[in-house]
């Protein structure tokens, strides 16, 4: 058996402008990999939990009305429920790729 994850053989999802991911799952676990560019705008507040690292680019984050600024390397913890809600921004010009682990009850976007 094999514990390598081959990112390059899975299909891309694209249920949104601007943003697509693929997804492995392995038990309950789950890992997304996901790409946001320009043209993403994100339809609703988002009040579930995250754990992930941006692999590359950058983006900010908008938290309730207080915007944080993410770049590659840093890790983001975001914990479930209204008093985190958050909403993903992607300025002109700008991507991000990230990856994001989970369990398998992860949004289906």
């Amino acid at each position: 058996m094999s514990y390598l994850i081959e990112f390059d053989k899975i299909p891309w999802n694209e249920p949104i402008t601007g943003m697509r991911y693929k997804t492995y799952t392995s038990g309950n676990q789950q890992i997304r990999l996901i790409e946001f560019f320009e043209g993403f705008i994100e339809p609703d507040w988002c009040k579930k939990g995250h754990a992930g690292v941006v692999f590359n680019g950058a983006c900010a984050i908008d938290f309730n009305g207080s915007l944080e600024r993410y770049q590659k390397g840093d890790i983001i913890i975001i914990p479930e429920g209204e008093e985190s809600k958050h909403k993903i921004i992607i300025e002109n010009g700008e991507s991000v790729t990230l990856l994001e682990f989970g369990t398998s009850q992860l949004s289906s976007l």
